[in-house]
């Protein structure tokens, strides 16, 4: 459509589906609809950086617009699509400042949106849906927020891959990774939402991967042994496998490995990492002992004059909550 030479003037998401109960529901509510004129023929071509910053103060609006009008999920992606191509198809072409002779395409462009869109989502899940605080979602690590986007959206039951897929690109990832690299998924025969639900054998072939449906594994049921520890593989340690390493010294019962973690990772000082704990114990369900574990962890980061005792037992006096 832009190399045809159209323009994006404007778009709207409208629930187009209806609910389909033989497929288990319609996978998205809405369409977007996007109104299209002739670019004009004097129109020149543009700079990535100027496209770039264009586009994010159109979708800024839109993103609230659209996020007050109840749009989540895969819908609230593809809803930004058309006002973050208003920037883009203005141009005949769009050309990379920093590589000589080097044009920026649709898909590389609509990857700087999607990762703009994630930051919004993660920014409401941490705030309690109270304002977004794009400035702290920016720094939340790509895993944590695939991590944030799909418990958000479809809990600890099954989700439909298409939907993961694109939760994954949009966050720079692949579901293969997610599952092989990160142990964060797994690929299920679909249907039934239960936790012990057998997984697909050979999840790492495309067949697998590309259909069927995709669970988060449980923090108890990721059993690497480095979770949540630096290592070779020069891999940045994600926010979330922080979390559960945390949750499994603290099941174990050792406050003094459960301490040692904590500094030798600076954790208490780290205002996001509180932030993500509060969003995780709002997610999980309450009397669940996963609540419980992430709220006293939380109690713990936030103790003031925490003392170990010789045996490991925790002293919270002056001043401990």
């Amino acid at each position: 459509m832009i190399r045809a030479g159209f323009a994006v003037d404007a778009s709207w998401p409208i629930e187009t589906e209806m609910p389909n109960k033989a497929a288990g529901g319609a996978r998205l509510a809405s369409s977007v609809w996007m109104v299209c004129k002739k670019r004009p023929l004097t129109a020149r071509p543009g700079g990535d950086n100027n496209g770039l910053e264009e586009m994010r103060a159109n979708i800024a609006i839109k993103l609230r617009e659209f996020w007050d009008a109840g749009i989540r999920g895969p819908d609230f992606v593809w809803a930004a699509t058309g006002p973050a191509l208003e920037a883009y198809s203005k141009h005949p072409v769009v050309r990379k400042a920093n590589e000589a002779n080097a044009t920026m395409g649709v898909g590389e462009f609509l990857m700087h949106v999607r990762r703009m869109v994630v930051d919004y989502i993660v920014g409401q899940v941490l705030s309690g849906e109270r304002g977004a605080d794009l400035s702290a979602a920016d720094r939340l690590d790509e895993v944590t927020a695939y991590y944030l986007l799909h418990r958000h959206d479809f809990g600890m039951g099954d989700a439909p891959a298409g939907a993961c897929i694109l939760y994954a690109l949009s966050c720079g990832l692949s579901d293969k990774a997610l599952a092989d690299t990160w142990d964060l998924v797994a690929f299920t025969a679909g249907g039934s939402g239960d936790e012990d639900e057998e997984e697909v054998e050979g999840a790492d072939d495309d067949e697998a991967e590309g259909s069927g449906m995709v669970k988060l594994k449980a923090w108890d049921k990721r059993k690497k042994p480095n979770l949540g520890l630096e290592n070779d593989s020069g891999r940045i340690v994600p926010h979330i496998d922080r979390v559960h390493r945390l949750m499994r010294l603290w099941k174990a019962g050792d406050q003094a490995e459960v301490d040692d973690y904590i500094d030798a990772n600076a954790l208490r000082k780290q205002e996001l990492f509180r932030r993500l704990i509060q969003a995780l114990i709002e997610l999980a369900p309450h009397a669940s002992e996963e609540r419980s574990i992430l709220e006293s962890i939380s109690n713990h980061l936030g103790a003031r004059g925490a003392i170990m005792g010789r045996e490991g037992k925790l002293d919270l006096g002056n001043g401990g909550v």
